[in-house]
């Protein structure tokens, strides 16, 4: 394991976030290495005084009062007998409505979050040696073309090199039992993997961050793909590399 590797994987080990496998490795690495262990001391202490330190502020009682008092109070009637059958009817239907929504809900997001537990696994694969790229190139002619023929639609490969986040290469990967395309980058020396899926839905979804294993996520959908942005950099950053990327390919698009 070199450097770059172990100090990516800093972060996930501090909060006990490794598999066993990975954690011996970045533990053997920093028992060997000066720098990446004074690294890791320098994070736990981080941690350490980030946890000693009160954060929670606690609004006061007289603010709920206050708020309570603004409030306008209810005109109270006395029910009739048809006023309560016909709520009972009605609380009764849409209860029924609810319920069916909720459970669709509860199942769409565990869907979601399976699937993200599955990118960010992905992203972790990426980080061992090799596993990063199967072609390896700053340039999106040559990166783009490779996966035509591998996928049934070859995912946008933009250079953003201009804009701070270099272009080193793809390579496949697998979501959700599916082959997808993963699109790789890097800011400074933090790795970007942007993993491109094709889906039914042309339906533009707005970009959401979600956090999981140390990692930022960041995910949207646009003109008929799936995109998951994943790296360690701060979720600013991240938000960052969305913008451009997606400033970009409209760019393309449009021109």
């Amino acid at each position: 394991m070199t450097c770059d590797e172990a100090r990516i994987l800093l972060h996930a080990l501090l909060d006990n976030e490794l598999d066993a496998g990975h954690a011996r490795e970045v533990e053997a690495h920093i028992a060997s290495c000066p720098d990446c262990a004074a690294e890791f001391a320098a994070q736990r202490e981080m941690q350490r005084v980030l946890a000693d330190t009160d954060l929670r502020y606690t609004a006061p009682a007289s603010l709920r009062t206050r708020i309570e008092a603004l409030l306008p109070q209810p005109q109270r009637q006395q029910p009739t007998r048809r006023s309560v059958l016909r709520g009972f009817a009605m609380g009764s239907a849409v209860s029924a409505l609810a319920a069916t929504g909720v459970v669709a809900v509860v199942l769409r997001q565990d869907d979601q979050q399976r699937i993200l537990s599955e990118v960010v696994s992905a992203h972790l694969r990426s980080l061992q040696a090799g596993h990063l790229t199967d072609v390896i190139s700053t340039d999106q002619h040559t990166v783009k073309p490779w996966f035509n023929g591998k996928l049934d639609v070859a995912p946008p490969v933009i250079d953003l090199t201009a804009q701070g986040f270099t272009l080193v290469g793809g390579r496949l990967d697998y979501i959700d039992a599916r082959a997808i395309g993963a699109v790789v980058y890097k800011r400074r020396q933090h790795v970007v993997n942007l993993f491109v899926s094709q889906t039914s839905s042309t339906e533009y979804r707005a970009p959401k961050t979600e956090t999981m294993q140390g990692f930022n996520c960041r995910r949207w959908g646009n003109r008929g793909l799936n995109f998951w942005a994943v790296s360690d950099i701060g979720a600013d950053e991240l938000a960052e590399f969305v913008d451009k990327f997606e400033a970009a390919m409209k760019a393309n698009v449009e021109g």
